[in-house]
């Protein structure tokens, strides 16, 4: 089942999310929904604070890029509770986007490896390091259980240059190609 998307300017993106335990109510139905509405909204990831959960969950598949890695080309995985231990390396910069901010892309740097600790859908812990493509969607995703946007890695200017555009997300004035929650500010709140 396709769980909408939460749109930027909601705040269940910019809380830290909760650890799970293998009891987490339907949590294999809550996976399997995420990877189908990965897939039906085109994105290489997606963490479970964008389907309107604040919890350490995210998921990733990565074949889209095995044309410059081939070695992703069946690198799917299910990250709980995941932990990124180190990053190391010289930044690199990557044009990155969000199916919580569509339509926005943006130069991002980030440590080109990384090593992190996770437990999977089994709910079996791995330490692994991870290079590439592969390192910058996890730490896309594993940002947004710690309740952190691409759009805060960027410069005042840039920043200050799509502030219309993030505006129109959070007004909901725009026409994505995926079903969008998003969210009412309550009004009269002082």
């Amino acid at each position: 089942m396709f769980l909408p998307i939460v749109a930027y300017g909601d705040p269940v993106l910019k809380e830290v999310g909760d650890e799970i335990s293998p009891d987490y109510p339907k949590l294999k139905e809550l996976i399997e929904n995420m990877y189908e509405t990965m897939y039906t909204s085109h994105g290489v990831g997606l963490a479970a604070p964008q389907v309107g959960l604040s919890i350490r969950l995210f998921i990733i598949d990565c074949s889209p890029f095995e044309d410059d890695e081939p070695h992703l080309a069946d690198f799917k995985k299910t990250f709980i509770n995941a932990e990124i231990i180190e990053e190391v390396g010289k930044e690199w910069f990557f044009n990155e986007g969000c199916l919580s901010i569509p339509e926005v892309r943006e130069e991002v740097s980030r440590k080109p490896k990384i090593t992190i600790r996770y437990l999977d859908e089994y709910f079996v812990e791995h330490t692994e390091s991870y290079e590439g493509m592969a390192a910058r969607v996890i730490q896309h995703e594993y940002d947004h259980i710690e309740g952190v946007l691409f759009t805060e890695y960027l410069s005042p200017l840039r920043k200050r240059m799509i502030k219309r555009r993030l505006s129109d997300i959070m007004n909901g004035k725009i026409n994505p190609e995926y079903r969008m929650s998003f969210h009412k500010a309550k009004k009269g709140r002082r």
